[in-house]
């Protein structure tokens, strides 16, 4: 249930996001979804990939520094309040969203949410237990249309 991310570090000044998609992108790698955040001194390109194997192994191979981390997808409603039906989860808890982003689906009016959670497994009964709609790897790595 878990989705791998993978997290590649940049420096923060012009260009730096090119080389990494261009990579993928002559490899067949697909990116799905992507955030990018940064600090003074460097940024953080964090991708969902059609593969994320391949992805890592070339951008390592490349001499790109690469993190992997697991993150949570959660299918919302992709209206006002949809997000917030997933706070509410976590409102009581002592779970801690780490941070998180977000794409539409490609399903009608639906929308996913990527979490970092600091207790992965605990962030998924809740959304479970909740009724939340808990995405498996292959329909985000997999482009659905329905």
């Amino acid at each position: 249930m878990k989705i791998h991310q993978l997290s590649v570090f940049l420096e923060n000044k012009p260009g730096q996001m090119i080389g990494p998609c261009r990579l993928l992108a002559r490899e067949g790698v697909d990116i799905r979804t992507l955030s990018l955040a940064d600090t003074q001194q460097f940024g953080i390109l964090r991708l969902i990939v059609s593969d994320w194997k391949s992805g890592a192994a070339l951008l390592r191979e490349a001499g790109y520094v690469v993190n992997v981390a697991e993150v949570v997808a959660v299918e919302v409603p992709d209206r006002p309040g949809g997000l917030f039906q997933v706070l509410e989860v976590f409102e009581n808890s002592a779970v801690n969203i780490e941070y998180m982003y977000a794409f539409p689906f490609g399903r009608q009016d639906r929308a996913v949410l990527l979490f970092r959670f600091d207790q992965p497994d605990a962030a998924i009964t809740l959304l479970q237990a909740a009724g939340m709609n808990v995405v498996e790897d292959v329909e985000v790595y997999n482009r659905i249309e329905t």
